[in-house]
C-alpha cells in the first residue's frame, strides 16, 4: 500500500511526533522514508538582506551555516530513526513555499503517503491545522496523515 513515505519536518516537537508515526508505518509496510526540510522563503526575515534571501532561494545553503545546520538537524533526526529500524531513507532540503514544495516533492518522488505535523515552528496556531498542513492537504492528491501533539 505504501512504498514511499514523505516526512516534511522543521525539527519542532509536533514534527517529531509525526516522525514517530511515519517511521512506524514505514516499518509496517517496508516503505522507504523521505525526510524533507523546506526553507520557507515567504517567511524570511527582512533583516537577512536581499543577498542572503537570494542565496536561500538558489539553494546555496552551504554558504549559510545556520540554515544548513537547522535543516541537517531536522532531516538527520528522521534519518537516524529510520536507519535504526533498518529502513531506507533519503534526506532533502529545498526552498520555497512549504506546502507547494512538499506537494512537488511528493509528486516527483512517487510518494504514496505524506505524514506531517499539524503545526510547526510557525508560531500561529490555527483552530484545527497549521497553515502548512492545511495548504498541503489542498495542494496534493496524495494522502496526507496529519499528526497533532497532545499536551496533558
Amino acid at each position: 500500500m505504501y512504498d514511499t513515505i514523505l516526512v516534511p519536518t522543521d525539527g519542532s516537537d509536533v514534527a517529531a511526533n509525526a516522525v514517530h508515526h511515519a517511521i512506524d508505518l514505514a516499518e509496517k509496510y517496508d516503505a522507504a522514508v523521505h525526510a524533507l526540510y523546506v526553507v520557507d522563503t515567504s517567511a524570511m526575515d527582512i533583516s537577512l538582506g536581499t543577498e542572503q534571501v537570494d542565496r536561500i532561494r538558489q539553494g546555496k545553503y552551504d554558504e549559510m551555516p545556520e540554515v544548513q545546520e537547522r535543516a541537517n538537524k531536522a532531516t538527520g533526526s528522521v534519518a537516524s530513526q529510520a536507519r535504526e529500524r533498518g529502513l531506507e531513507v533519503t534526506e532533502s532540503v529545498v526552498a520555497g513555499q512549504p506546502h507547494s514544495r512538499i506537494a512537488d516533492y511528493a509528486a516527483n518522488h512517487d510518494v504514496d503517503l505524506i505524514v506531517m505535523g499539524s503545526a510547526g515552528r510557525g508560531g500561529v496556531k490555527r483552530v484545527l491545522l497549521g497553515s502548512v498542513a492545511e495548504r498541503t492537504l489542498r495542494t496534493t492528491d496524495i494522502p496526507v496523515l496529519v499528526v497533532d501533539i497532545r499536551e496533558d
